[in-house]
């Protein structure tokens, strides 16, 4: 009795939705073109980022050879934006990662995944609207957060901030207004910022290959000591490293494109339009695939420009591009750059906050989160409740809270979705046709289904006779992937951890991480010869199972540098998570209700209460 219902709490836990063939019917308004995706999601990768990150990089890290560092970056996010494509071609519906994880791998982790995208959006909707209210207190010269301390400051270190952010609360406010009235009204504005910003770093570029000199690419030691000999203040040099275009090495570029990687973060948004785009299946693997190719030729050029401009020593990582145009003699053009920022940190605050009520709204829909966060605006077809309710969560975080410490938790939300949604596709291509069927349709082919079972041989692992996925194939892929991410996971940990006695030969080491890949690749094997699901997309990721793989390696090494004191508020997190899904969700999910719903009578019952009906009628 006990192991039948551990049973059933477990079938619970795993249980999927099926997919639904081609667009369905939705409340929202399918009102985005390809056009407002790209700009949705160039708008929220090419935040702030571009005005900073780049000086911080090559000053302390990279140098010149930052160019590269943006190139593996984008290489590396790349991957997971492919596996985002294809899920968008696939699954035209809200929900982002959330959805693609409750399609493929169940309910329990697709709550996880929705769950922490929600944090995510909030803790970067109100940092970003606290980075936009620095800024322009930064232009006026100070004034709002020097009187703010002096009157109203707040003695809470590292769990609240100096002062409280009015401006930044009434902004997020603001834009959670302009959301509620309407996608299409939002994507207006965002089109509108993300030209403006991508004028400003056309500009910047331009301006960097004209005034730049290749001779900063080939710095050399004598530069340095000039350089010293001719500044009173020699505190605001950075390290040289070994000079040239790449002076801290091989180290140093990985360093770099770690940090570089999540400049391209905020693609993902796009996929949370899948019920308001006008064409989905085309409209979102395009919008990804274009606006990562947009972000990363912005950040490659602006690093190109801002390290041809001066020396990577001498950069300011706080506001390098003024202090660059400022050293190549056009002060004025700093102006420029601060309109660009400000557009830059709108159009990355509105990319927050978009998709934030859509996961919200697209959970609520099947039960997981409470119901009434799924209502939908009559006249502005929004999910009104749940972009409200978003709204005031990140306006008061942005009000209060000091954000610092919670920044990481974004990365741990967004690389965990990054991971799942690489295996979500891995599994899916290699699934027999999961089309949506009517349950009477499936209760027909369990009468139909032949009492010859499939059987699990070597041949069937290496070398399957039948052309086209079958149900013992997807069984196969969805373990073998299961234990692919608990290796890759493994490794990662080993390789994180475990770095010095790796490096220098340890045996015991060596040998475990040898068994680890020969079994990663053996298995990758196994993957590699069961049939695929041959139904046309708009797009799928090339090279499967190969990039899905990478594309999980790279996010799971990324998420295990963070620090112990980040995993363990992602673990309350993730309590205050489960409290609500075990209390609310499991309970009122509508896979839940549809199991507790009468099976219909099957063909041949149907026959036979027609047959009996009809002697009754004849009596």
């Amino acid at each position: 009795m006990l192991w039948r219902a551990l049973r059933r709490f477990g079938q619970k836990l795993v249980r999927r939705r099926a997919l639904e063939p081609g667009m369905v019917d939705t409340p929202l308004a399918r009102c985005l073109s390809t056009l407002d995706l790209v700009a949705l999601g160039v708008g929220s990768t090419l935040g702030a980022g571009v005005y900073v990150l780049a000086g911080e990089v090559a000053k302390d890290k990279a140098g010149p050879s930052i160019v590269i560092c943006f190139l593996v970056a984008a290489l590396s996010s790349v991957l997971a934006g492919l596996c985002y494509a294809e899920f968008g071609a696939r699954v035209p519906r809200s929900g982002s990662a959330y959805l693609y994880s409750y399609v493929t791998v169940g309910e329990l982790w697709a709550f996880t995944t929705g769950w922490n995208l929600i944090l995510s959006y909030v803790i970067g909707t109100a940092s970003v609207a606290r980075a936009w209210s620095s800024a322009f207190d930064n232009l006026i010269g100070n004034h709002i957060s020097h009187t703010l301390k002096g009157t109203i400051s707040l003695h809470v270190p590292r769990v609240l901030a100096e002062y409280p952010d009015f401006f930044a609360m009434g902004l997020v406010l603001l834009l959670t207004g302009l959301l509620a009235l309407g996608a299409s009204e939002s994507a207006l504005v965002t089109k509108v910022f993300t030209g403006v910003n991508l004028l400003v770093l056309g500009f910047v570029i331009i301006s960097g290959f004209i005034k730049g000199s290749l001779h900063n690419w080939r710095l050399t030691k004598e530069d340095y000591e000039l350089t010293k000999a001719g500044l009173n203040d020699t505190d605001s040099l950075g390290p040289m490293g070994s000079g040239g275009f790449v002076p801290f090495g091989f180290e140093g570029i990985l360093r770099g494109a770690a940090t570089c990687f999540y400049a391209f973060v905020g693609f993902d948004c796009i996929a949370t339009t899948g019920e308001e785009a006008r064409n989905p299946k085309r409209s979102i693997p395009m919008g990804i695939v274009i606006s990562l190719s947009v972000c990363f030729l912005a950040y490659f050029g602006v690093s190109s420009a801002l390290t041809l401009m001066m020396p990577y020593y001498q950069l300011r990582p706080e506001s390098p591009l003024p202090e660059a145009f400022l050293h190549v003699g056009w002060a004025p053009a700093r102006y420029l750059v601060a309109v660009g920022s400000l557009c830059a940190l709108s159009t990355s605050l509105l990319g927050s906050m978009f998709p934030m009520p859509r996961v919200m709204y697209a959970m609520a829909e099947d039960g997981l989160l409470f119901r009434v966060l799924a209502r939908v605006h009559k006249s502005t077809h929004t999910p009104i409740v749940a972009t409200v309710v978003s709204g005031i969560i990140a306006a008061f975080m942005a009000f209060l809270f000091e954000l610092t410490d919670l920044v990481d938790l974004m990365s741990i939300g967004t690389l965990l979705a990054y991971s799942l949604v690489s295996i979500c596709v891995l599994i899916l291509r290699y699934q027999p046709d999961q089309e949506m069927k009517t349950r009477e349709e499936e209760v027909e082919l369990q009468e139909e289904k032949t009492p010859e079972e499939e059987k699990l041989t070597l041949q069937a692992l290496f070398c399957p006779l039948i052309a086209i996925p079958t149900p013992l194939s997807g069984r196969l892929v969805y373990v073998c992937s299961s234990l692919l991410a608990l290796l890759l996971t493994v490794l990662c940990l080993v390789l994180n951890q475990w770095t010095v006695p790796l490096l220098s030969g340890d045996p015991v080491w060596v040998t475990v991480v040898v068994l680890i890949l020969v079994l990663i690749f053996g298995i990758t094997g196994v993957i590699w010869r069961q049939p695929q699901n041959s139904t046309p997309l708009h797009f799928k990721v090339p090279v499967v199972p190969l990039l899905p793989l990478v594309s999980i390696f790279v996010n799971v090494y990324l998420m295990m540098q963070m620090t112990a004191g980040t995993w363990a508020r992602f673990g309350v997190w993730m309590l205050i998570g489960f409290a609500i899904y075990f209390g609310y969700g499991i309970q009122h999910s509508v896979e839940e209700v549809k199991s507790h719903q009468p099976l219909p009578k099957t063909r041949a019952q149907t026959v036979d209460l027609d047959l009996t009906s009809s002697c009754i009628h004849s009596i």
